[in-house]
């Protein structure tokens, strides 16, 4: 299959989150195996204005990279155990972000992170180029809900928008 180009991540959080449904994300490991997982939920972050976004906070050290052009990856910790894996949207100096919350039977970011044995040394990582972990063009899933966003009570009027997207099957 034909990996995502820059072009695909290059655009609204929102639309890249639903457009990723499906797609094939593929991760080679160290011992030479790889594995591929169907993508079946995701939440879409969109930028400053955005408050359950992390990029609302400003350009720092952790969130530099959501502010290059998409096509990266943005990872963090939380709990001080789970890397949490987001692929970055849209152009330079916009930053947004898509969080990876499901793979085929997989349900919940943290979950997905330590499936794919995510860790701090893939901040940054270009998917493009990546050759330990890329995202595939395979059918977009176009049979999926909305709901709102996971964690983000503290954002205001941002924790209700319905920018959470998984698969119906």
């Amino acid at each position: 299959m034909k990996k995502l180009d820059e072009n695909f991540f290059r655009r609204d959080a929102v639309v890249v989150a639903c457009e990723l449904l499906g797609k094939t994300l593929v991760r080679f490991h160290d011992d030479g195996t790889t594995c591929r997982y169907r993508i079946t939920a995701t939440e879409a972050y969109l930028g400053g204005e955005d408050l359950a976004c992390h990029a609302s906070k400003g350009r720092t050290p952790r969130t530099e990279v959501m502010f290059h052009g998409g096509g990266k990856i943005y990872v963090y910790l939380i709990y001080g155990m789970y890397w949490m894996l987001n692929i970055v949207t849209g152009v330079e100096d916009h930053p947004q972000a898509v969080l990876i919350c499901g793979l085929n039977e997989v349900k919940g970011s943290g979950r997905v992170g330590k499936l794919l044995k995510i860790d701090k040394s893939f901040y940054g990582e270009d998917l493009t180029g990546s050759t330990r972990i890329w995202l595939e063009d395979s059918e977009t899933y176009t049979n999926y809900i909305y709901k709102p966003r996971v964690g983000v009570d503290y954002a205001g009027e941002w924790k209700d928008k319905l920018w959470r997207f998984e698969t119906l099957d």
